[in-house]
């Protein structure tokens, strides 16, 4: 639905450790890299983007989902995130108050932004 999204992180080393390992099972890699004050880019196939950023700026807490193509996606990303220093916030499991097949995991990254993988078909 974005062409990219980017956002200031506090400590970007820590961060593009973070974001790379916890999206490594969604298919995300990193695909360009500058100075911290420029930034790190990652993405999975396609044109869509994520781009952090080194700032002493407070930013506001962000939402961040990413689409999983399969419910084992959904969930290696919480495993993942959860090794790379993530904090859970919301085991990976159907939230039918969304729909019926919305099955996704929430973790706070570094900078407490809520990120989420989310998978929207029915399993098998």
């Amino acid at each position: 639905m974005f062409d990219h999204v980017k956002f200031g992180v506090s400590d970007f080393a820590a961060s593009k450790a973070f974001y790379a390992r916890a999206l490594e099972p969604l298919g995300v890699a990193i695909v360009a890299e500058g100075e911290p004050a420029y930034g790190v880019e990652l993405c999975a196939a396609g044109p869509t983007s994520l781009c952090l950023f080194q700032t002493d700026e407070k930013p506001a807490h962000l939402h961040l989902a990413f689409s999983a193509a399969t419910r084992q996606q959904v969930d290696a990303f919480h495993r993942a995130a959860l090794a790379a220093g993530g904090r859970d916030n919301g085991a990976p499991g159907l939230r039918p108050h969304y729909h019926a097949h919305y099955y996704a995991a929430f973790v706070i990254g570094p900078d407490g932004h809520n990120l989420e993988a989310v998978c929207h078909t029915p399993e098998g």
